[in-house]
């Protein structure tokens, strides 16, 4: 019991640092992005920039809002996560409480998910997910950018298995007193899987804010595009040759930054929303995932 006693104190000191440690090496490169977009060109063109700014300056953000493709896919890209996550949310339970019945509730369960499983393990290949996409007459619009993924199959299935461990007692005393599915479905079962709910909202904006491809190939105008996809035009393909038409003004602005402080101000600035929200669902988030993935 001595040995014991004062161990864990040694154990728990190794543990904080080994964790500590980790969390630093995540969080590092963050920083230097934003240290890079805090400094002057200069510096930051020299790689003399690590994790503190060198001559603090915010030009390259006072340069990246006078951008209003910026302003207008940043725009573009809170309209998706909106609307995107009500979708894939409403539909994720609307699927899932069904599949999450036993199989003398609902016969036809097991063919349902097995129909769902196999979609996740293949697929229509891009160019029919076009063509589909285009008959439909979704081209450059947003709800080309959330249709195509509004029933995310790996959500329902981890929502599912939420509400199958879920007491059934519950379900049964509330048909018992006359409840329909609809009623147990949003007054039971919703408010008990908050857990697993706020687990699958932080999967969706990720997966809305940080996509990008779809952007490239279903948008036509540049306006149209959402945040990743201008960041993708603009930072990963930048073009010099489109500084031929800009003004005065913006070569003058121009000339007090560079195009690596430019491009991390812009980098930051797509991933400070995600940043925002994580903070108020990660209590969730290891709970959530953890009992939403024990069985099947």
């Amino acid at each position: 019991m001595i040995r014991a006693g004062t161990g864990r104190p040694l154990f728990q000191l190794f543990n904080y640092t080994l964790l500590a440690l980790i969390s630093f090496a995540c969080v590092a490169p963050l920083i230097n992005v934003l240290s890079v977009s805090l400094s002057e060109s200069a510096e930051a063109a020299a790689g003399s920039v690590k994790l503190w700014p060198v001559h603090f300056t915010i030009e390259s953000y006072a340069f990246a809002f006078k951008d209003k493709l910026l302003l207008s896919s940043y725009w573009v890209s809170i309209q998706r996560v909106t609307l995107g996550v009500a979708i894939n949310m409403f539909l994720t339970i609307l699927v899932a409480y069904p599949l999450s019945k036993e199989t003398r509730d609902f016969r036809l369960r097991t063919y349902y998910a097995w129909f769902l499983f196999v979609t996740i393990l293949f697929n229509g290949g891009l160019i029919p997910w076009y063509v589909t996409i285009r008959q439909l007459h979704l081209m450059d619009s947003i709800w080309a950018l959330m249709l195509p993924s509004a029933v995310p199959v790996f959500n329902c299935i981890l929502l599912l298995n939420f509400f199958r461990q879920l007491p059934r007692e519950l379900q049964e005393s509330a048909h018992v007193d006359g409840a329909g599915h609809w009623t147990i479905l949003w007054r039971i079962m919703v408010p008990l899987s908050k857990p697993a709910l706020a687990t699958l909202v932080l999967f969706a904006c990720v997966n809305h804010w940080n996509s990008w491809f779809d952007g490239l190939i279903l948008m036509k105008r540049p306006e149209h595009y959402p945040l990743q996809t201008y960041l993708q035009t603009k930072v990963i393909s930048f073009n010099a040759n489109a500084l031929a038409g800009a003004t005065k003004e913006e070569l003058q602005a121009l000339m007090a930054v560079s195009d690596r402080t430019l491009k991390a101000a812009q980098i930051f600035l797509a991933a400070l929303p995600i940043m925002c929200i994580y903070p108020f669902l990660q209590k969730y988030f290891v709970k959530g995932i953890v009992m939403g993935s024990v069985k099947e």
